[in-house]
């Protein structure tokens, strides 16, 4: 028998659907930045040298981990179609994919531990920044492979639109590496002060919380029943292939883009210590307007995805507007604070060291000028191309990033470097970059192309292969 369609809800395609899905993947990145946040606090208590260290290390083991866990994620736009189709026998199968991807590439991963300091050595960054550099990543290597599971699993909750979950296993890792971090950066009786080495080994343990926690709630009877989460276990060669056809192309593009920025960063640091850490204090402030638009663009992604399984992309382009605009008050409202408190944030990470302090906070506030303009633009980019996401459009999504990434943002920039411009420059061209990346989505998503896009198999209209 045919199974039929998921039936339109009442209000489909209006902001109350756009929050009940998003509200609790909002919420969970907002704790997820609490989590990061607190974690960089923590570190400035100890030294304020080891937040650049912190988030050098962490960009770079992003721009790495980016393409497997925006793969693993991407299932979520599987689970969304298939349940659109009316087809949730293969949800579960389509979650397994994700979790069999995972699980080889979190191991081989690890296979990066030996390499990491010639990594870090062609940053030109000083021998000490350099020593906490690879801590913390090699620290971090052994949470890919709980991470990556956490995300196979959020897929599974997040493309049925059924959040709340997502936002407990977050709330439960944030819990867990804040109380972690906090006895193994500063130590506590017999355990000793192990600083940015700490920090890295609170988010391993945090993620395997998480991680485990995941997995119990995906292997529940009333899911292995209807959406065979055990029974669909087994490898399916076309359906995986299927996964990394499009979920390669997704991942990709936060590949590229962390690539990219890892380079900025670089740049950066070879101006001098404190232009480095001021600028990586902007971009962790700056995830406090970041982080939390990414759920409200992953419930547009949901719903996009959910509507074309049901051949609806009227409804669906009804929900990205709504997004871009919701995220567009959130961000306008956060960068008035950037532009004209800036001292809100920046003096959570105060350090004891006065001299060193005076020469961070006198750039930070000219900075967090640049962040309140580009927030504004990267969030209708971020809601944009997660749209665009959800429909399959992700190969073009990532060679745009690519190409203008580098032509706008990293190329002029290290023309800036080498001519000995100020650090106001590269700035400059990263918010040019981010502001006219939103218009190349917003064109793109208004000649709607990816109306006629499918990634599931038997879908109607078919994907149209050379439209990106």
């Amino acid at each position: 028998m045919t199974e039929s369609p998921e039936k339109l809800p009442a209000g489909a395609g209006g902001s109350v659907e756009l929050w009940r899905v998003a509200l609790p993947l909002v919420l969970s990145n907002a704790f997820w930045t609490l989590q990061l946040t607190a974690g960089r606090i923590m570190l400035s208590r100890q030294d304020n040298e080891t937040i650049g260290a912190a988030m050098m290390g962490g960009v770079l083991y992003w721009a790495m981990f980016a393409l497997l866990h925006q793969t693993s994620s991407y299932a979520a736009t599987f689970v969304a179609q298939y349940l659109g189709a009316g087809r949730p026998k293969r949800v579960g199968p389509a979650v397994w994919q994700a979790i069999h991807f995972s699980i080889v590439t979190g191991l081989l991963f690890l296979l990066l531990i030996p390499i990491t300091p010639h990594l870090f050595a062609l940053s030109g960054h000083s021998q000490a920044t350099q020593e906490l550099e690879v801590r913390y990543f090699r620290s971090i290597c052994f949470a890919t492979l709980p991470m990556l599971l956490i995300a196979s699993v959020n897929s599974f909750f997040a493309g049925r639109g059924r959040t709340w979950p997502v936002l407990w296993m977050n709330v439960l890792g944030m819990v867990v590496e804040i109380a972690v971090g906090f006895l193994l950066i500063y130590g506590y009786g017999p355990i000793p002060a192990l600083g940015i080495t700490g920090a890295g080994c609170a988010t391993v343990t945090a993620s395997w919380a998480s991680a485990l926690f995941g997995l119990v709630l995906f292997l529940r009877k009333p899911y292995r029943k209807e959406f065979a989460t055990l029974s669909g276990c087994r490898p399916e060669p076309g359906l995986f292939l299927r996964l990394l056809r499009f979920g390669l192309p997704n991942g990709l593009q936060y590949s590229l883009d962390a690539w990219a920025f890892t380079v900025f960063l670089i740049l950066i640091g070879r101006m001098g210590d404190a232009q480095f850490t001021a600028t990586s204090m902007a971009f962790t402030i700056n995830t406090l307007a970041l982080v939390p638009m990414l759920g409200l663009a992953q419930g547009v992604a949901v719903l996009v995805g959910q509507r074309l399984g049901m051949n609806r992309p009227d409804i669906a382009s009804r929900s990205a507007y709504r997004g871009v605009l919701w995220c567009l008050v959130y961000t306008l409202a956060i960068a008035v604070l950037y532009a004209f408190a800036p001292e809100l944030f920046m003096n959570c990470f105060r350090d004891g060291d006065a001299t060193k302090w005076q020469a961070v906070a006198a750039i930070v506030p000219v900075l967090l000028r640049f962040v309140a303009v580009y927030c504004v633009f990267e969030s209708m980019s971020l809601v944009l191309s997660s749209a665009l996401r959800g429909a399959g459009d992700t190969l073009f999504v990532s060679v745009v990033t690519l190409l203008m990434a580098w032509l706008l943002m990293v190329l002029p920039s290290i023309w800036a470097s080498n001519s000995g411009k100020s650090l106001y420059w590269s700035w400059g061209f990263a918010t040019g970059y981010l502001i006219l990346l939103s218009f190349v989505f917003w064109l793109r998503f208004w000649q709607g192309r990816w109306r006629n896009m499918r990634v599931i198999e038997g879908a109607k209209p078919e994907l149209v292969l050379q439209e990106a």
